[in-house]
């Protein structure tokens, strides 16, 4: 089986110099520094072009691509404490991974219920983060298909790694549908195929209320019946029916059982397949001390499944729109 691992060490003098051309501040015009980073996605270095070239068309079984070894900066300001980023920050190398490895892949969107419509995020620990927030640290982040309940959902969510968390506790695990499928009986994938379930959404999604309730409607297996796509949320999928219960149950064990984990260092560019996985994070403890984890995470659409409709650019920011 080829590795979802792509050693990037020997690209680091390319990767910087194309780095050096991208505009220095990028929230100061983040259409026209999207822009630019498109047209220096054409010039990446074979082998990595060729990596996401491929990763973008087919996937993989493992449902992620890892690159490690890009270049990351040796001084770093202290880790975020608040969101979204200042306008006027310069550009850090993780986020010039990001948008030159981005932008081969599709379009950076940002959602405009979520971290102020923002689409760079800074993910950091934040003392008494909600329990399904990213900023959360000592306790799970369950597995999640990520606004698998969003009508816009993003192909893909690339985190990049600036700074790890103190004792390399924290990991990254992906549950790949097409891993797990061989361990669902035929009974519980009929069950969940192309079958819509309601599912409750994020904080950020629920309007200001406390809980609505489940608003939107996921499918947990859909597209093609012999290699589907995956919506799953073990937080906030909420099927009614008894036998419904029982298929995610089903599907629940099988992705548990195939679960693979990824410990981000610096230099490191994870990039999920958020059709054909469900992701979470365990815990770890930070100090507060200005150097905890520190995590930058794009997300990126392409035009598979509606997410386009046809005029988008990269940097734009969508309305929320459940799944029904």
């Amino acid at each position: 089986m080829t590795s979802p691992i792509v050693d990037c060490s020997p690209y680091r003098e390319p990767l910087l110099a194309l780095a050096a051309r991208l505009p220095r501040v990028p929230r100061a015009d983040l259409y026209g520094f999207l822009d630019v980073a498109k047209e220096l996605a054409a010039e990446l270095p074979a082998e990595l072009a060729t990596a996401l070239d491929s990763f973008d068309a087919e996937s993989n079984a493992d449902g992620y691509l890892l690159l490690r070894g890009l270049p990351v900066d040796e001084e770093l300001p202290p880790t975020p404490t608040s969101t979204p980023a200042p306008v006027d920050r310069p550009l850090l190398l993780m986020e010039a991974m990001l948008a030159l490895t981005g932008r081969r892949l599709g379009l950076h969107t940002g959602y405009q219920e979520l971290r102020s419509g923002t689409v760079y995020h800074d993910v950091y620990p934040s003392p008494g983060a909600h329990y399904l927030s990213s900023e959360t640290s000592e306790t799970l982040l369950e597995f999640h298909t990520e606004m698998a309940y969003h009508v816009r959902q993003p192909n893909y969510v690339m985190l990049a790694c600036s700074r790890a968390d103190h004792e390399h506790r924290a990991e990254t695990l992906v549950g790949a549908v097409r891993k797990a499928l061989p361990l669902i009986d035929a009974e519980s994938r009929a069950r969940l195929f192309d079958r819509k379930m309601p599912c409750c959404v994020d904080v950020a999604f629920r309007g200001g209320e406390e809980d609505p309730g489940a608003i939107a409607e996921v499918k947990p297996l859909y597209g093609d019946v012999d290699d589907p796509y995956l919506g799953y949320d073990r937080e906030l999928l909420a099927p009614v029916l008894p036998e419904d219960k029982e298929a995610v149950s089903v599907l629940s064990k099988a992705l548990d059982e195939v679960t693979t984990g990824v410990k981000l260092v610096p230099g490191d560019v994870l990039i999920i397949d958020n059709f054909r996985t469900t992701h979470a994070r365990t815990p770890f403890t930070p100090r507060w001390d200005g150097e905890d984890r520190w995590l930058h995470r794009v997300y990126i659409r392409t035009d598979r499944n509606g997410q386009l409709s046809g005029g988008e650019r990269a940097g734009d920011v969508v309305a929320f729109t459940p799944r029904r």
